[in-house]
């Protein structure tokens, strides 16, 4: 009991030290962290599961969904980017104490980003053939076929997607973590089930991954707008607030959101093209790739949530105008992102080849996943965090320009240059493309973190 009572006493005493202040205690932030926490590992969990359960349909199909997946990213990054963007202005709203205006940002933040979605939904499925044959045209003819049926079904899917990711977002604006937890779980969770029941009870494979996902996404869409009008004590939202036009409002959910729309674009338009070379490098290269995403994914969640928990967190701390911790609290953060990485890589590694099991991926192929895997695992836990965490945080102070500029110029300096140099012309393959993206992470993290140590990050006004 004493042992315990003396291990209780060190552990407050470290969380008070760098994780409490005078704009928040670390029971808040806690209280923050473990919603996103566990609804980023019910997301990567249930996605582990459903690429496993596609994997019954056949290699061809596994492929198909990866491949659309990085072109569904890159659409879908557009509009999840404004709403970040609310959540930024949502959160600094909440630390100036205003009520009324946190109300607006949030009503305006759910009209444009729906509004995105739907947009953006319709681009991709008008421009479907064009897009799949410019990017994908190498593939073999049945990878093609489940690719064409899931990107339709995706792009129809965007608008309830869109709807649930804005009401998210303005609810850990803030700090209803939990009630944006419980909407993810809701979406999510049916998504598995349906797609067990499409996938493995009537065999529909990627058709019914598409059914599946259709049904999730509208039927949270549906329960996310119930919570916010007759649930929320907090936003205060009413139905016809979602119909005004508060250009004021929108003007500064776009001074984040934009740029960090436009940054995910060609950040994700970097990425698939690094997805088209391993396209050119066959059908079992594309396996690698996807597997080695999910397993990465994986180890990733802790640090995601963290993430996500920052932006709160920064954007209370400049809404009340405590610059000092919100440099403390950023510094607090990168440090135990680092240090998730090492508690999963030691959990990951070693349940490898169960895990890899799920994927039940061809003998020729398991080698080479463990090497990218394992290379990934490492070099992730110095240049990740810097490269991630320190860009929420200067976004949540609205340094949104900045960050967007370098994201986009490392994207395409370095990550897809040495990526066709390592993985095509040296012939590196899929490790080769994956040790540019760390590459990447390091000289983009770097820039972060020098610009996190001078002032110009807090020279910004949106409220």
């Amino acid at each position: 009991m004493m042992e315990e009572a003396i291990r209780w006493k060190w552990g407050h005493r470290i969380l008070d030290k760098y994780f409490s202040g005078t704009t928040m205690h670390y029971r808040q932030i806690i209280a923050l962290f473990i919603p996103i926490l566990i609804d980023q590992a019910f997301i990567m969990g249930l996605n582990l599961i459903n690429t496993a359960m596609i994997s019954s349909a056949g290699v061809s199909a596994v492929s198909a969904v990866n491949m659309i997946d990085s072109l569904n990213i890159f659409l879908f990054s557009i509009f999840i980017a404004v709403a970040t963007g609310g959540t930024v202005v949502v959160a600094q709203y909440k630390g100036n104490g205003n009520v009324k205006k946190v109300s607006e940002a949030s009503a305006s933040a759910v009209s444009v980003v729906t509004l995105l979605g739907v947009v953006v939904g319709i681009f991709g499925i008008a421009l479907h053939v064009p897009l799949l044959n410019l990017l994908f045209g190498s593939a073999e003819a049945d990878v093609m076929s489940h690719a064409r049926t899931y990107l339709i079904g995706s792009c129809i899917s965007f608008a309830g997607i869109a709807i649930v990711e804005a009401i998210c977002g303005a609810l850990r604006g803030v700090g209803s973590t939990r009630a944006s937890l419980m909407l993810s779980l809701i979406m999510n969770v049916l998504y598995v089930l349906l797609n067990f029941l499409f996938i493995h009870g009537l065999g529909l494979g990627v058709l019914g991954m598409t059914i599946a996902l259709n049904i999730a996404r509208y039927g949270g869409a549906v329960c996310a707008l119930y919570y916010l009008f007759k649930m929320d004590v907090n936003l205060k939202v009413r139905m016809r607030e979602l119909f005004k036009v508060k250009w004021e409002m929108f003007r500064k959910i776009l001074f984040i959101g934009f740029p960090f729309a436009t940054e995910q674009m060609f950040f994700n338009g970097g990425k698939i093209l690094t997805q088209i070379f391993i396209v050119g490098m066959g059908t079992y290269a594309i396996a690698v790739n996807a597997i080695c995403s999910a397993l990465a994914g994986a180890m990733q969640i802790p640090a995601n949530a963290l993430s996500l928990t920052v932006i709160t967190v920064v954007g209370i701390c400049i809404g009340s105008g405590n610059v000092q911790e919100a440099r403390k609290f950023t510094k607090s953060f990168l440090v135990l992102s680092s240090m998730s990485f090492i508690v999963m890589g030691l959990i990951i590694l070693p349940l490898f080849h169960p895990l890899i099991s799920l994927f039940d991926p061809p003998a020729e192929i398991v080698d080479e996943i463990f090497i990218v895997l394992l290379v990934n695992t490492l070099v992730q836990i110095p240049l990740w965090s810097i490269s991630f965490i320190t860009p929420s945080a200067l976004r949540a102070a609205g340094d949104a320009k900045f960050t967007s500029m370098i994201s986009m110029l490392s994207m395409w300096l370095f990550r897809v240059v040495m990526g066709y140099i390592l993985g095509v012309v040296m012939g590196w393959g899929v490790l080769g493309v994956w040790l540019a993206m760390d590459l990447e992470w390091g000289v983009r993290g770097a820039i972060f973190l020098k610009r996190f140590y001078g002032n110009k990050w807090l020279q910004h006004r949106i409220i």
